[in-house]
């Protein structure tokens, strides 16, 4: 059985006290939670901080974007092995944020979680159909063009410590969200490429979150559903109660 996962992209929010008054609270009220991988992904700023907060907490500390080389004249990047530096066990890559205003690419998507895994980080490599894409019943091309393109040239090793997250682009930060149906038709679709690709055994081991206005009210539902295994979530993580509440809602 997979084990949930829910992480919480904090996007560009929160100070260091910020975040370091948030993550006092998550402890607090999370400090009890054994079945459900958490996992929060401040800014770059606040991964230090952060990181002393959960030492000996059961929350993991991700970031939000990796760059693929080790060290070199990028300026304004980040290596994988700084992350690793200051802490973090999961790094998200791929966001629909990053695709839509940075130019991410499938081909950048793979550089990055390749090299995450070589340093050792546990890459979430995110896929999703826009508004457009969905209405011109291109949902499915899309998925597939991003699963395929994202994970090229990995290993069923490697696919041991990857997570998918499915966001469709439409649902996040406006308030919609896919129905529960909606998400496991295109998670259940995701397993059925990763066991093309790979074999059927790291199509039934890969976890695979959805990501798109989750709520603590519509949680429960989604997690019930046999290929949803957590969620990649964004406003709601932000706040101590609603972050408590949808991890909470994903014990199983």
């Amino acid at each position: 059985m997979r084990r949930p996962i829910i992480a919480g992209n904090w996007k560009m929010h929160n100070t260091i006290n910020e975040a370091v008054e948030l993550v006092n609270g998550l402890n607090r009220n999370l400090a009890d939670v054994d079945s459900v991988d958490i996992v929060v992904c401040p800014t770059y700023t606040a991964l230090s901080d952060v990181n002393e907060l959960l030492i000996d907490s059961n929350i993991a500390l991700g970031a939000q974007d990796v760059y693929w080389e080790e060290k070199g004249a990028f300026t304004g990047e980040i290596s994988p092995q700084m992350l690793k530096d200051v802490g973090a066990s999961y790094c998200i890559i791929g966001h629909s944020e990053r695709r839509k205003y940075f130019n991410e690419t499938n081909e950048t998507v793979n550089k990055k979680t390749k090299a995450a895994l070589n340093a050792g980080l546990l890459p979430i490599v995110c896929v999703g159909e826009s508004l457009e894409e969905r209405e011109a019943n291109r949902t499915f091309d899309v998925i597939k063009d991003h699963i395929e393109g994202s994970l090229q040239g990995l290993s069923k090793e490697n696919m041991a410590n990857v997570t998918i997250a499915y966001e469709p682009v439409w649902a996040i930060g406006t308030g919609k969200n896919a129905t529960p149906d909606q998400a496991q038709e295109v998670h259940k679709y995701i397993r059925g490429l990763l066991k093309d690709l790979f074999d059927e055994e790291v199509a039934n081991n890969t976890r695979i979150q959805y990501g798109g206005s989750v709520k603590p009210d519509n949680i429960k539902d989604l997690i019930s559903e046999e290929d949803v295994d957590g969620a990649l979530v964004g406003g709601a993580s932000l706040k101590v109660d609603s972050f408590t509440g949808i991890v909470k809602g994903a014990v199983t």
